[in-house]
């Protein structure tokens, strides 16, 4: 196991209620919580710096948009004092934010991300932010996402969707870690 840089920013990625509810599919992982939970309190616990990330979204009938009560933060994942949240309208919580700029006035090469959904903003996020240079970690037992349509009327299941993405991630763009590994890693 690495050992993680002091100043490693941990992002929580769209920690929101409305993933809870109708329109969204099923979802596999029944310790995001208690995992994603762990890993900011470990943070906090270490003073170690953690940047929210909500999804705001743009789409009249979306669950996600800022008036509506399915955008708030998951009971537990509401920033503390200290703790700024990045709202973003895209997949990357890079792209339309200022995120790369917060980490880089902090002098972060080091970033570890979690959230909803694996496939979705959670992949786009670690993509790009490797991209840009950061070393990323992602958290696999602490992301999560949905059944989804095969386009033949079937379905691939949310399991093997994480999977395959996080295969993906971890060929090229992140190291990946379990809750454990990475507060070992602090």
């Amino acid at each position: 196991m690495p050992s993680l840089p002091q100043n490693a920013v941990l992002i929580p990625i769209d920690m929101q209620q409305a993933f809870d509810a109708a329109p969204w599919a099923p979802r596999w992982n029944k310790k995001l919580d208690e995992n994603g939970l762990a890993l900011l309190a470990a943070w906090r616990a270490a003073s170690r710096p953690v940047i929210h990330v909500c999804h705001d979204s743009a789409e009249p009938n979306s669950t996600l948009r800022p008036d509506r009560p399915g955008n708030a933060l998951r009971t537990g994942f509401e920033p503390q004092a200290g703790e700024p949240l990045v709202r973003k309208s895209v997949n990357a919580a890079f792209i339309g934010t200022d995120l790369d700029l917060r980490l880089r006035r902090l002098g972060v090469d080091t970033i570890v991300l979690f959230g909803i959904s694996t496939d979705m903003c959670v992949s786009t996020t670690v993509r790009v932010g490797a991209n840009l240079g950061y070393r990323v970690f992602l958290v696999e037992d602490a992301c999560d996402c949905f059944d989804l349509p095969d386009g033949d009327g079937g379905t691939i299941a949310a399991r093997d969707v994480h999977r395959a993405h996080v295969a993906t991630l971890r060929h090229e763009f992140a190291t990946v870690l379990t809750t454990a590994d990475a507060i070992a890693g602090l």
